[in-house]
């Protein structure tokens, strides 16, 4: 049954605005009547609604008998969310909607309990009304899962996947059909990023070898041509590439894709048929297996990992800032102890790559919050002027939906060469001062001892002889973000092999050595290399400068044979 706490909880959906007190005051009145009236309750004590996040199918199975007025709290909620939708401007209701997808979670899992007690929950007196009544709010909520087409119907995998878990017969595409337990690698390309997608694919299948399967996911044949579609299969070396075209998915109306950049990446993953996605842009490139992303501890416990960007800019977007302090109320413990949260720094994630196990309830509500950020509307009137593309719709999708996800523990790093600084050379200048300094008193020195004072510089230490200061600091430079494993190995970085794809579309040069936890140094322009400075620096194994020769090795090749340049 629909738990106590679910139902007194539910009033928190609308303590986000000044503007929402009354409404809130209203609706918490009318929820507590219900649950008095009906005396709702689970006789088993369990609160299981939203206690905490779900991980899979219902741990507990609910037996008490279901009845009419059992739904009551369900359908007067969701009437509401019906009969109030969220409207522009859309700034200011992030955090809102959020708080409603919550709600639209504890419904789910709730029927959902009933679903697996019972097969013939249909015969039960208002069953249908109340489920079309969730995924009638599922779609307020998200208007890009209403179906593609009416006759027949087409549900999209996320709306599949909230019907099935409603005990809702679907008939869908086999080819979006979410498949169990499935894990696969989705790359979002077009025309424009065609050769930096070859590139990947060729390094994935042959310098890698890895054995996940590949989809392709593109927006319509504007965006991937027939010649593009050719090329990607011919990169892959004999390994069948899948490719699925968003628009048959999704209705493009309120998304429009095919011109959006950005934001399709959560599109692909929420059409994919992987249960399981490693979601990545056309210039990855990997350092080790992508599957070793699927046995980080961070992400077998959420279900969601995602990576840090560069810390960059404290202080410098305060509007930023202040925005998403206004729209998330209550940080999880990821976001709090988060650099950008804490100390204003100005960019929190990479979206380069995203693992998402949608098996979760949680994930794939977190992600339907990530696609509304992303849809035409609301990324053109505030998200992508607010941020910068869909970098930080990932996080604040997961965090206003309270959805259980992990951020690798390291900022972003960098990977590439070393390079004197202006404050190096400096050093270098004062170090050669104090050298000549030092030379001129040991010359001293001497002519003491010949001038009879051997005893007296017997017992003294020459100062040119002691302990040195540690290490200079130094720079690595690059175009690239780098970020490690678990166990703080390189594990990929984006860019691309090209040693800088805005300058020059041919020079490819293996990196030589990387940071992580330092100090940044942003480039002037995309033009110029950013650098990261400190103390602490490695160089690349030799497995590791293998790996990326490798993998330049076929790039070039790749342009070669599909005439990419």
């Amino acid at each position: 049954m629909f738990s106590r706490l679910a139902i007194i909880r539910i009033p928190a959906a609308f303590r986000l605005h000044a503007h929402s007190i009354q409404i809130a005051t209203a609706i918490s009145f009318i929820w507590l009547f219900l649950f008095f009236a009906f005396r709702y309750h689970d006789s088993t004590g369990s609160f299981s609604s939203l206690k905490s996040p779900s991980t899979g199918p219902p741990s507990t199975i609910n037996t008490n008998p279901v009845t009419l007025h059992s739904f009551s709290p369900i359908e007067v909620g969701a009437r509401y969310f019906l009969d109030y939708p969220l409207t522009p401007p859309y700034k200011e209701i992030f955090g809102e909607l959020g708080q409603r997808a919550v709600v639209l979670r504890s419904w789910i899992e709730e029927l959902q309990s009933h679903v697996n007690a019972s097969a013939d929950n249909r015969q039960v007196e208002g069953w249908d009304a109340i489920t079309d009544l969730v995924e009638r709010v599922a779609e307020s909520l998200f208007p890009y899962l209403k179906p593609l087409s009416t006759n027949p119907r087409q549900y999209s995998p996320p709306l599949s996947a909230i019907r099935d878990r409603l005990g809702i017969p679907t008939n869908t595409d086999t080819t979006t059909t979410p498949v169990s337990r499935s894990v696969g690698i989705v790359i979002p390309t077009g025309d424009k990023t065609l050769r930096f997608a070859c590139h990947l694919i060729a390094s994935l299948t042959r310098i890698h070898k890895t054995q996940l399967p590949i989809q392709v996911v593109y927006a319509g044949p504007e965006d991937l041509s027939a010649e593009g579609k050719n090329a990607i299969q011919r990169a892959a070396d004999g390994r069948d590439i899948e490719l699925l075209d968003i628009l048959t998915v999704f209705d493009d109306t309120t998304l429009k894709l095919a011109n959006g950049g950005w934001a399709i990446k959560p599109f692909a993953a929420l059409a994919s048929r992987f249960e399981q996605v490693i979601l990545l842009d056309a210039d990855t490139v990997f350092l080790q297996d992508p599957e070793e992303l699927l046995r980080q501890d961070r992400y077998q416990e959420t279900g969601a990992m995602l990576f840090h960007d560069r810390l960059l800019w404290k202080g410098g977007f305060p509007e930023r800032q202040d925005w998403w302090h206004e729209q998330i109320k209550h940080p999880s413990k990821e976001t709090e102890k988060s650099l950008v949260w804490t100390e204003r720094y100005s960019e929190e994630g990479d979206s380069g790559l995203v693992v998402v196990d949608k098996s979760r309830l949680d994930v794939l509500i977190g992600l339907l919050h990530i696609g509304w950020q992303n849809s035409y509307d609301v990324r053109e009137e505030w998200t992508y002027k607010i941020t910068y593309g869909d970098k930080e719709t990932w996080w604040i999708g997961f965090e206003a939906t309270e959805s259980t996800y992990a951020f690798s523990p390291h900022y972003g790093g960098m990977v590439g060469w070393l390079r004197s600084t202006e404050e190096e050379k400096e050093k270098a200048k004062a170090k050669k001062r104090r050298e000549e300094e030092e030379l001129e008193e040991e010359e001293l020195e001497e002519d003491k001892i010949e001038e009879g004072h051997r005893e007296q510089a017997a017992n003294k230490v020459p100062r040119g002889t002691g302990k040195r200061e540690s290490k200079e600091e130094v720079s690595v430079c690059s175009f690239v973000i780098a970020h490690v494993d678990q166990t703080d190995k390189l594990l990929w970085y984006n860019g691309g092999l090209l040693k800088n794809k805005i300058v020059n579309q041919t020079a490819f040069e293996v990196p030589t050595h990387w940071m992580i936890d330092q100090r940044w140094i942003k480039g002037g322009s995309k033009k110029d290399m950013s650098c990261m400075v400190g103390n602490n620096v490695s160089t690349l194994s030799e497995h590791e400068r293998d790996i990326l020769s490798r993998s330049i090795a076929v790039a070039q090749d790749v342009d070669k044979q599909l005439g990419l340049l």
